[in-house]
């Protein structure tokens, strides 16, 4: 027990955690990160992901649709969806106000590329909604084509970007992203 209290009041403040671990306590326990004090800043996260099927679904998607229905919207709303709640879904991460999501899916020879844009004016960073965004957008994708195709898969997720907060602005570097797309890692 600390002095002066609980024994997991010092870790709500920040103090006595395992050396390079921020949210986890000098006993390993899990913990949410004390934001309180951060500035609130214009934040930015970009992530990306890919869902993978075969040469029939991509036929559907350019042309007359899957029967369940118009794939692509369902996917973009449900990764807005997403966004929103990902603080129900990670445990660790702060529930933060998500001021703009953007949602593109393009439809390739492979299958459909998915990148998610999520936007914030808070104290922590915002690439987890970003993240969460392109994969339940990718799960909502092949729930709708799973009847065409039983062999769709997601890969390729990623953060792509962010900006903001005391870490700076990051951008994955076309080499990064070209290694990514062979397969390979740089």
């Amino acid at each position: 027990m600390t002095a002066g209290g609980h024994p997991g009041e010092a870790a709500l403040r920040g103090e006595a955690t395992a050396p390079g671990l921020t949210h986890v306590d000098a006993r390993g326990q899990a913990r949410m990160v004390d934001v309180s004090a951060k500035a609130v800043t214009a934040r930015q996260a970009s992530a990306a992901g890919r869902v993978l099927c075969s040469p029939r679904v991509v036929e559907l998607l350019r042309g007359q649709g899957v029967p369940k229905g118009d794939a692509l919207a369902v996917a973009r709303i449900a990764g807005i969806q997403a966004a929103k709640r990902t603080p129900e879904l990670i445990p660790l991460a702060h529930p933060i106000a998500v001021h703009g999501v953007r949602v593109e899916l393009r439809v390739v020879d492979q299958g459909v590329e998915i990148e998610a844009t999520v936007r914030t004016a808070d104290r922590t960073g915002i690439e987890m909604e970003a993240l969460t965004c392109v994969v339940v957008a990718a799960l909502a994708l092949v729930d709708m084509v799973k009847a065409v195709d039983r062999h769709t898969r997601i890969t390729d997720v990623r953060v792509t970007a962010k900006s903001g907060g005391r870490s700076g602005d990051w951008a994955e570097s076309r080499d990064e992203s070209r290694a990514e797309s062979e397969g390979s890692t740089p």
